[in-house]
């Protein structure tokens, strides 16, 4: 059920009064709280049990508000914002005086986007003012899609929750920065890395590693509670058979060009062959892991195009260091 402007002026009183607020985005579902509120915004990270060091996004209404939340606006950052927002992207910018440094983890950079769901854009525009919200669960867990999954997830330490439906993206924003002549990507999402380049005119880097803290970052990130295993696309039936053997509940995210008749597995999902139908599911499907008693989940990468890179940027968090049974 999409909630009404009742609830959307709710929540932003809720917000003015230093509460949290679980909103609906594009994306996942955001743990709010006003971005100009230090004891607020550190509330987030102790519903969450999220380190401090972990800076946040800060959502506005619309690009034109961007001045006010970073010092200084590169053209590359304009151009971006006016081809992607309101979207799937986050923009890594120098920290404006408006935010606190609870909100970035202590550094003078700043991550901002405008998220495109109306629920969102009305909220942001009934409180006036920018929103801190890193997704709505336990530090270093599966994102919620849905509303059920933040009320399952956090309950009655949430004050207030927006249902807008189910996340029409399915995962995180892209993250981009744009602080040097030459920006980058710290985290594929909903903004492919083909899209930005077109927009660019040039190739756009994925580094491994980088200085610049960002959400996600986390060595196991995006995580059920099952382990998640990672194996080739062809060893995915065999590896579940012998962990099933081996006394495990095992779950599959069986690749849709296979099928599932000859797989031993407790549970078995194949995922869709549209890779953003596959990214809106994503989390959906290890939450279902989770609910039907897995201990083990088998999956393989997608090829790291489009959306694919993305999905494979979250399994692999998911599995974490350890990659094979």
């Amino acid at each position: 059920m999409n909630a009404g402007t009742h609830d959307i002026e709710k929540a932003a009183g809720v917000l003015r009064a230093g509460g949290l607020v679980a909103l609906p985005t594009e994306t996942v579902y955001g743990l709010g709280a006003d971005a100009e509120n230090p004891e607020a915004v550190s509330r987030i990270f102790q519903v969450k049990g999220r380190p401090p060091s972990h800076p946040l996004i800060v959502h506005i209404g619309g690009s034109e508000q961007l001045d006010d939340w970073v010092r200084e606006v590169p053209a590359t950052a304009r151009l971006l914002a006016e081809h992607f927002w309101p979207g799937p992207l986050t923009l890594v910018l120098r920290r404006g005086r408006r935010v606190p440094l609870e909100a970035t983890g202590g550094l003078e950079t700043v991550a901002v986007r405008v998220p495109d769901h109306p629920v969102a854009l009305s909220l942001l525009a009934a409180f006036g003012g920018g929103v801190t919200a890193p997704s709505a669960n336990r530090f270093g867990q599966v994102s919620p899609t849905t509303a059920e999954d933040v009320r399952a997830e956090l309950g009655d330490a949430v004050d207030f929750v927006l249902d807008g439906g189910r996340c029409e993206v399915g995962v995180e924003s892209t993250i981009v920065d744009v602080t040097s002549e030459i920006p980058t990507i710290l985290r594929p999402g909903g903004v492919t890395r083909e899209d930005l380049e077109e927009v660019l005119g040039h190739p756009i880097d994925v580094p491994s590693a980088s200085q610049v803290r960002v959400p996600g970052q986390h060595p196991s990130h995006y995580a059920p509670r099952a382990r998640v295993v990672l194996v080739e696309a062809e060893e995915v039936a065999a590896e579940a058979a012998r962990a099933q053997a081996s006394g495990h509940q095992v779950g599959v995210l069986l690749p849709a060009a296979l099928t599932d008749a000859d797989v031993k597995a407790h549970t078995v999902v194949t995922v869709p062959g549209s890779m953003s139908d596959y990214a809106r599911r994503l989390y959906g499907f290890l939450r279902e892991f989770d609910e039907r008693g897995c201990d083990l989940v088998i999956a393989s990468l997608p090829a790291e195009a489009g959306l694919g890179l993305a999905i494979a940027n979250r399994l692999r968090r998911a599995a974490g260091p350890r990659t094979v049974v």
